[in-house]
């Protein structure tokens, strides 16, 4: 089974940007660990990464009828991402939302999610773990169904 492990805005500078907030790991990293990860439970995972919405949505819509789950991290789209949002809806997949930091403790703006109503969980500020534990959440439930 194909997970597609999705980054949106400023995912690409982990490591560098504030790392109080978002860790010390690479995007590289993260992306490393969910991959051996994946395949200790069978799965593969395809990993991409934009700071631009629509090459996010491009890839969606060219990749999710290969794929049977998304994570997706958007970043900064989480709160505004609307086009997103739909594209991630009509994938017809299961979702699950994952950010590093605890967008619920953060300043108000970063409170609200527009992609969270159309996901499966949503998790948040748990760290790279969270990528983890999205995973397993995601091929768990895919193999209930099969």
């Amino acid at each position: 089974m194909k997970i597609l492990l999705i980054h949106g805005p400023n995912l690409n500078v982990l490591g560098k940007r504030d790392r109080a907030i978002y860790g010390d790991q690479t995007l590289a990293e993260i992306e490393s660990l969910v991959v051996k990860r994946a395949q200790e439970l069978g799965a593969e995972v395809s990993a991409f990464q934009s700071n631009s919405e629509g090459t996010l949505i491009d890839f969606i819509q060219a990749e999710t009828p290969k794929a049977a789950g998304i994570i997706i991290n958007p970043g900064a789209l989480t709160h505004y991402g609307l086009s997103l949002r739909d594209a991630l809806e009509d994938s017809a997949i299961p979702v699950i939302e994952v950010h590093l930091s605890n967008i619920h403790a953060r300043e108000k703006w970063r409170r609200k999610s527009v992609i969270a109503p159309i996901t499966r969980a949503q998790i948040s500020g748990k760290g790279v773990q969270g990528y983890i534990d999205a995973l397993e959440i995601l091929v768990t439930e895919l193999k209930e169904k099969k």
